[in-house]
């Protein structure tokens, strides 16, 4: 089943963004206005990386961020990235391949090169083994 359908078929292609220069404290209100769990780093249409809502929340938590922190000083560079043709076998391989420990990667950037086309996550996967 997992091998038939596309990661393009359960993406979410309207991905909100954030560019490098944002500050961390509006970068993560931005994730939980939005009730998402990360935010691609997008600059002049590329992917530069990602921050994840449970990173910026426990080091804002923690205090961690000097005033003015932007996400191009905190964000993780190495993206574990799809493409929009890939099964999404491939995707859940990849999750568990870069998970840390015995967990997983909940998303995945969807990239066609350096250009962001979409997120899939854990809970997209999951949507399409339930039905």
């Amino acid at each position: 089943m997992l091998e038939k359908q596309k990661v393009k078929d359960v993406m979410t292609k309207n991905v909100i963004t954030v560019p490098p220069t944002e500050d961390v404290v509006f970068a993560f209100e931005k994730l939980m206005k939005h009730k998402v769990s990360a935010l691609p780093i997008v600059d002049n249409g590329k992917l530069v990386g990602i921050v994840t809502a449970t990173d910026l929340g426990h080091n804002l938590i923690l205090d961690k961020y000097a005033l003015g922190t932007t996400v191009s000083q905190v964000m993780v560079t190495d993206v574990v990235c799809v493409k929009p043709e890939d099964s999404l076998n491939i995707a859940v391989e990849k999750m568990k391949e870069h998970g840390a420990e015995e967990g997983i990667v909940n998303q995945l950037a969807v990239v066609d090169g350096d250009e962001l086309k979409g997120i899939i996550s854990d809970g997209d996967i999951i949507r399409v083994i339930r039905c």
